[in-house]
C-alpha cells in the first residue's frame, strides 16, 4: 500500500487491477454474479443495498436475532421504506415459523415484501445464521435477498449464488484494512436497481456495474490494492484450508474457554467459526481493560446492553491461528487466576 500506486482516473493499470480483484472476489465468495467494490467501509454495503433497491413505501421483511440485523429496519425507515422486523433472542436462530407466518400475510393481503434482509454473522454476539432455510421461504414468495456477510466472507462459506446482494468488506476475514465495502450481486438485483430513479450516488451500486468508461468517484486506490493482496493469500492458501484453519482457531478458542469456566455465548451449534463469545455477566469491560493494560492483548466485549456480558475473541483472518488464539486465552486465563 506505501508504493506508488497508479492514478484511478486516469491509468489504465488501475481498471485492470479493480477488474481482476473483483474476479478474484468472485472465487472467493463462490459464485458467478456480478462482484463489485466501492470506497467506504463495510457499513456502506448495508446502507447501499437498501438505497439502490428500496422506494418510498416499498415493504421490507428484516430477519434479525441481533444489532446489525436491526439495524437494517433503520435503514429502511431512513430511505422511507416500510420495514417489518421478524426479530428472535440474540442467542438462538431465525425464527423460521415467525418469517413463514410473515410472509403469508403479507402475501394475503396483496402487500408482498419487495426484498428481505439478513445478517450471516452478528459479530456482537458471536453467532453465525443458517439462512439457508430463510432463502428457503424467500423464493417461495419471490422476494429480493440482501445479506450482510462482512464478517463471514472468506472465514466459512456463504450460499452467495442463492443471494442477491451480499455484502463483505476489507477488514474482517480478508484481515486488510478498513474502507472497502465488496458486493456479489445478482442479475434480478441489478434490474430492480435500473429500473427505478436511484436518490443517491455515493450509496448506489448501480454505477459500479459498469466502470469501462470510468468509476462513479475516485477510487481508494492504495486499499485497493491492499486488499488484491490480501485476497492474494487467500487464494494461494486455497479457499477450503482457510476455511478449515478458522475452525482450528474456534474450536481451539472454545476448548480453551471451558478449561477457564466461560460458558459460550451462544451455543456451539450456533457459534461462528471467525469469532468466539463468552457470556460474562457484569464483568467482560474489567476482564477487557486488565487484559489490554496487563498482557497487552485487544480483546472485544459486547456491544450495547451486552456490552458488560459478552467477551468476544477474534479468530477472523491472519488472527485465525492456533498459536494466536492461544496467546489471548492465556491473558484472559493471566488475568481471572
Amino acid at each position: 500500500m506505501a508504493e506508488p500506486q497508479p492514478n484511478p482516473d486516469l491509468d489504465p493499470a488501475f481498471r485492470d487491477r479493480y477488474r481482476d480483484l473483483c474476479a478474484k472476489l468472485a472465487r472467493v465468495y463462490d459464485t458467478d454474479h456480478d462482484v463489485v467494490v466501492l470506497g467506504g467501509e463495510g457499513i456502506l454495503g448495508l446502507e447501499a443495498a437498501i438505497a439502490s433497491l428500496v422506494d418510498p413505501g416499498d415493504r421490507v421483511l428484516c430477519v434479525s436475532n441481533g444489532r446489525y440485523g436491526d439495524g437494517f429496519a433503520d435503514f429502511v425507515g431512513s430511505y422511507d421504506g416500510d420495514p417489518e422486523l421478524v426479530g428472535g433472542p440474540f442467542d438462538d436462530g431465525y425464527d423460521l415459523d415467525a418469517v413463514e407466518a410473515t410472509l403469508e400475510d403479507a402475501a394475503a393481503a396483496g402487500e408482498p415484501f419487495e426484498l428481505a434482509t439478513m445478517v450471516h454473522c452478528e459479530t456482537p454476539t458471536g453467532t453465525l445464521n443458517d439462512l439457508e432455510p430463510v432463502l428457503d421461504r424467500l423464493d417461495e414468495y419471490d422476494v429480493l435477498s440482501v445479506v450482510d456477510a462482512v464478517s463471514s466472507l472468506g472465514g466459512t462459506p456463504v450460499p452467495t449464488e442463492r443471494i442477491d446482494i451480499c455484502l463483505g468488506g476489507s477488514q474482517k476475514c480478508f484481515s486488510a484494512p478498513p474502507g472497502l465495502t465488496t458486493a456479489a450481486i445478482s442479475d434480478r438485483a441489478w434490474e430492480r436497481m435500473e429500473a427505478r430513479e436511484p436518490t443517491s450516488l455515493y450509496t448506489n451500486f448501480l454505477p459500479w456495474r459498469d466502470v469501462s468508461d470510468g468509476f462513479p468517484y475516485t477510487h481508494l486506490d492504495a486499499n485497493v490494492a491492499g486488499l488484491d493482496a490480501a485476497v492474494d493469500l487467500v487464494l494461494d492458501e486455497g479457499v477450503e484450508a482457510v476455511y478449515a484453519r478458522h475452525e482450528a482457531a474456534a474450536e481451539r478458542c472454545r476448548e480453551r474457554g471451558a478449561e477457564l469456566g466461560l460458558e459460550p455465548y451462544p451455543d456451539a451449534e450456533r457459534a461462528s467459526p471467525t469469532v468466539t463469545a463468552f457470556s460474562l455477566p457484569g464483568e467482560a469491560e474489567r476482564v477487557q481493560q486488565r487484559v489490554a493494560a496487563e498482557e497487552d492483548v485487544v480483546l472485544a466485549t459486547g456491544l450495547g446492553e451486552l456490552a458488560d456480558d459478552i467477551l468476544r475473541i477474534g479468530h477472523m483472518g491472519y488472527n485465525a491461528d492456533v498459536e494466536k488464539v492461544d496467546r489471548a486465552m492465556d491473558a484472559v486465563e493471566a488475568v481471572r487466576s
